[in-house]
């Protein structure tokens, strides 16, 4: 299957092989899981570069608090990334 284009339709973005068929819903699906995973792990790096102290470290070191930290950051952003795909 080769993608023709893709389109921007209002909030949709639609995507059509060279027949003009909508894409297949499963493989939108990996392509949104895809952009939406990367967008959390961008998340928490900028998260983790804003602030003074490593995150990865004080999650090893055994800090509770980061990790609840970690996930409120990833819960946040995958609010936001869901919302904006819907």
């Amino acid at each position: 299957m080769e993608i023709y284009s893709i389109k921007l339709n209002r909030q949709y973005i639609i995507i059509k092989e060279k027949g003009g068929k909508i894409m297949n819903p499963i493989l939108s699906t990996i392509l949104y899981s895809v952009i939406g995973i990367v967008l959390c792990l961008l998340g928490y790096k900028i998260f983790d570069i804003a602030t003074p102290f490593k995150l990865d470290d004080e999650i090893q070191k055994g800090n509770t608090a980061a990790g609840v930290v970690v996930s409120g950051i990833f819960i946040a952003v995958a609010i936001i990334v869901a919302a904006s795909i819907i």
